[in-house]
């Protein structure tokens, strides 16, 4: 997509202008003080590049390894980051940009699981080609801004120098004396944000449904260019084209991408000092290239901010400068459509659209397959393209609920699919981030916006030093006509079927009729800020992945497209404890010795609002503890019945005594628990082990209707039918529980901290077998709760993967108790006796923040520390703080970086 450009008017900053001369012509400008602000300099033309062509930035670490980085124009700030980040996660950035290449099977081979027969790396490389990743980049990097280029180029100078300067054998083990690390290109960068873009939209095609979409008289399965020589490793076409027909099916839900966050924007009528205040917790996964990474870069007078973006970023995300400070959360916004489209009679490769034929274009790719010999396999394959995008298998991705490419549909229309993504181009990527960082004021940040700037797939939650709160989904939504909508909003009431593929995250449209194209207007085809769900207040806004209507309850926001997601609708738990946090500032929870959200004085400020984060409250506990405690007392010692169905599939767990046991034990650990996850909670397990249980068995239990005016306190209130007896639902749920718990050898009284872990592992490169990956140093214990199951707003998880996100590099996966269904019981509880939960996703970089007379003053931690190199001084450092609840101050101020530099912590690189 394309971007307008982005300008700041009205301020003493200026505008990011669209500059009218070589970005290598820009003019540098002079020093400054001390604590020098991010707003305009005397200059006339903003510092993109040195004059004299040498980059050159000063890189000082701080406490935990936290690099700032100073540099008298942007470019070379951000070759310092580049440097930085390939000093801590060399390994996952060379990944990524393998990935990016599309050149997974010529590295690895062709499997992501050596010896599987899995082919995902053949699907993955064919699928990114097809999906124009590199090759988009390729074309985009000549038109990128003259910023944008300045940070790309600057970065990749950065990343190269380290790799130059750094022998392959001191390399992480994960990328040791590996070829694929290597120097890289500034549009191998750029091909790499084209796949963070579609994390939430065409990645989730990329294993397998753009892959078998063909023709009827197609095939999915590639072939060798040239015959195979009888030396090389054998390699089964049909058996690629098989796999990825089964992977394509194995997803059924679109709108859960594995991310999500809690943020708060704190207005002056609730703060200490009066003014903003911010709380920031995205829940990332812990492993692989959504690692988030925190960095400060200073170009004075220019730009000055600290915060974290993620792996391969030029310029950090999540933010705050002197001025402002925001955080992001996955939207429940749409960010592609499918499109239906009629086949003309006869012609598999030409569609009808108002009555005009149209052609399925096609391209045709290659990608070399290591196989063993020193010559790979080269693999071809013809991909097939409509004027919206490639075409996609929906038999596979509905589960056969859509017909195949050439099949007929409900109506008798032979037909076949494809499908538009808002984040196919995000050249656009790091001139929003640069604006966002350089502005000064509410309506300087709002004006990124205004001319089309967008987050991907995130809101945006914001606080500033004058005391206003705003938020606003600022991702990219398709922008579709009022007739579109109606008639989406029609078929949604009208048909169970269309309603079931739109609560799946898929929008079916009709690509015969030019009414359901995207209105390209300002913003070339995505909703303009205008139709956009915002809300400024004093008080208080807030997201929790929940739809944004509920941003403040006080003033809900209705009449959206519902591209933007739903309304009056319930609220995940997260949400519903966020908000009665917020409402209720001096409320302790279940336990009295758990500080209140806002403190004594009931105004929010940096600590309590770090604070917050780390009470380890549950919105479960508080609503239902009470309840099932009573049930104990009434219960006593009498048995419960332990229905089967409740109870995992695979490995049977067999219930003692005929399907019948007492819940006595189980019962005398929830008094005892004070209904937090910290980490010397006893018996908060053993309430997740049940509340995950009785609300996926029993969804229907509750009396107390959700209610849109409400949706804090609804649904609630479960039944009483059987309440106290053998067949009480809830203590039917609690009964399996402890079945569970009995199976994985885990007390019912442990304390969480002495089953609940972080515990990295890898120190093998991708390619290497599963069983080969080693634990990296000792187990952490780990505070916080599921914030699904245990509805924990310090939200953190089990992650079922072989591999570190995102990438194939081996990680230990431990094996989960599941449902027939294939449904995990208590939120990943591994089935190795006595291990319980190894958490690899969840609260990462956090913080809480608030501006005082003096500037911001922030409080957090990156969960998993800066660098991913399990050698590096910095590989667990912050990961043993978060244990503890041990936070640091985040510098900002040049006499609070001096001040905390740490020894022989100062680097000055330039280029060559």
């Amino acid at each position: 997509m394309k971007y307008k450009r982005l300008g700041l008017g009205g301020s003493s900053r200026g505008h990011l202008r669209v500059l009218g001369l070589a970005v290598a012509g820009s003019l540098l400008l002079s020093g400054c003080g001390d604590d020098s602000s991010s707003g305009g300099g005397s200059a006339s033309v903003d510092p993109l590049t040195p004059e004299n062509g040498q980059l050159k930035a000063t890189i000082r670490r701080t406490t935990n390894g936290v690099p700032h980085i100073k540099a008298d124009d942007l470019s070379s700030a951000a070759f310092g980051s580049g440097y930085a980040q390939a000093q801590d996660n060399v390994c996952l950035l060379a990944e990524a940009i393998v990935k990016a290449r599309s050149e997974r099977s010529k590295y690895f081979g062709p499997d992501a699981v050596l010896g599987s027969g899995d082919f995902m790396n053949v699907i993955n490389d064919f699928s990114y080609k097809a999906q124009d990743i590199l090759g988009g980049a390729q074309r985009d990097y000549a038109n990128l801004s003259p910023e944008s280029r300045a940070m790309i180029d600057g970065f990749t100078a950065g990343y190269n120098k380290y790799i130059a300067d750094t022998p392959a054998t001191d390399l992480p083990a994960e990328c040791r004396n590996q070829p694929w690390v290597k120097e890289i290109e500034p549009t191998d960068l750029l091909a790499h944000y084209r796949i963070v873009g579609q994390y939430a939209s065409g990645a989730l095609f990329a294993t397998g449904a753009v892959f078998v979409a063909v023709p009827p008289s197609g095939s999915p399965a590639p072939t060798p260019v040239i015959a195979k020589s009888m030396t090389e490793k054998d390699f089964d076409p049909v058996g690629v084209a098989e796999k990825a027909k089964r992977y394509a099916s194995s997803r059924t839900n679109y709108n859960e991408t594995g991310l999500a966050s809690n943020a708060w924007g704190i207005g002056g009528d609730m703060t200490e000092q009066g003014r903003g205040a911010l709380l920031a917790n995205p829940h990332f996964p812990y492993t692989g290239h959504r690692r988030l990474y925190q960095v400060q870069m200073t170009v004075p007078g220019y730009l000055n901010i600290n915060g974290a973006g993620l792996l391969g970023t030029a310029i950090p995300l999540i933010n705050f400068n002197e001025n402002l400070a925001w955080s992001h959360t996955v939207t429940t916004s749409r960010r592609f459509t499918m499109y239906e489209l009629t086949l003309k009679s006869g012609d598999e490769m030409t569609y009808i659209k108002d009555g005009e034929e149209k052609p399925i274009t096609s391209k045709t790719f290659q990608i070399e397959v290591a196989n063993g010999t020193a010559t790979p396999t080269v693999l071809e394959r013809k991909f097939y393209f409509s004027e919206y995008g490639p075409m996609l298998a929906a038999d596979a991705v509905t589960g056969g609920g859509l017909p195949a490419w050439g099949g007929v549909n409900s109506q008798g229309t032979t037909v076949a699919y494809t499908y538009r993504d808002a984040n196919a181009n995000t050249s656009g990527l790091l001139d929003t981030w640069l604006q966002m960082s350089r502005a000064s004021n509410l309506q300087e940040f709002q004006d990124v916006f205004r001319n089309c700037g967008s987050t991907l797939w995130t809101n945006s939650t914001y606080a500033d030093d004058q005391g206003n709160a705003f938020y606003i989904d600022s991702s990219s939504v398709p922008n579709l006509s009022e007739k579109s909508i109606a008639l989406i909003n029609f078929k949604r009431s009208a048909s169970a079927a269309y309603a079931q593929l739109f609560d799946n995250g898929l929008t079916l449209l009709d690509g015969s009729r030019g009414f359901d194209d995207w209105v390209e207007g300002e913003c070339n085809g995505l909703a303009p800020y205008d139709a956009k769900p915002k809300l400024l207040r004093s008080d208080f806004v807030q997201n929790s992945n929940s739809s944004y209507w509920s941003t403040n309850p006080a003033a809900f926001l209705t009449g959206y497209s519902p591209m933007f997601g739903s309304e009056k609708t319930e609220i995940n738990p997260r949400t519903r404890l966020g908000i009665k946090m917020l409402q209720n500032p001096m409320d302790h929870g279940l336990d009295v010795n758990t500080p209140a959200p806002a403190g004594q004085d009931g105004k929010f400020g940096a600590k309590d609002l770090i604070g917050a984060i780390w009470n380890d409250r549950a919105w479960y506990s508080e609503q239902f503890l009470g309840e099932l405690l009573q049930r104990c007392d009434l219960i006593g010692g009498t048995n419960v019945t332990v229905p089967t169905a409740l109870l995992p599939a695979d490995p049977v767990v067999a219930p003692p005594g005929g399907g019948s046991r007492a819940v006595t034990a189980g019962c005398d650990a929830l008094k005892n628990w004070n209904g937090t996850y910290g980490l010397d909670s006893t018996g908060a397990h053993t309430f997740r082990a049940f509340i995950d249980i009785y609300r996926r068995s029993f969804p229907d239990d509750l009396q107390t209707a959700f209610n849109s005016a409400d949706p804090v306190n609804t649904p609630a209130d479960p039944s009483a039918d059987n309440k106290g007896t053998g067949d009480d639902q809830m203590l039917q749920a609690l009964a399996a529980g402890l079945t569970v718990l009995d199976e994985a050898g885990i007390a019912y009284d442990a304390k969480l901290g002495d089953v609940q872990y972080y515990q990295p592992s890898g120190s093998v490169p991708p390619g290497s077998p599963l069983a080969s990956a080693m634990t990296q140093g000792a187990k952490i214990p780990w505070h916080g709760g599921d914030g699904n199951v245990d509805g924990a707003f310090n939200a953190i998880g089990v992650v079922d993967s072989d591999f570190a996100e995102d990438t194939i590099i081996p990680r230990i996966n431990t094996p989960e108790y599941n449902s027939a269904s294939g449904s995990r019981f208590a939120a990943g509880l591994s089935s190795n006796s006595g291990e319980g939960w190894n958490i690899a996703r969840g609260t990462s970089w956090h913080f809480g923040l608030e501006f005082t007379d003096q500037g911001p003053e922030a409080y957090g931690l990156v969960s998993y520390s800066q660098s991913s190199d399990e050698m590096s001084p910095y590989f667990e450092d912050q990961s043993q703080r978060y244990s503890d609840k041990n936070y640091r101050k985040l510098l900002f101020s040049e006499s609070e970086i001096m001040a905390n530099l740490l020894p022989q912590g100062e680097t000055t690189i330039t280029s060559d």
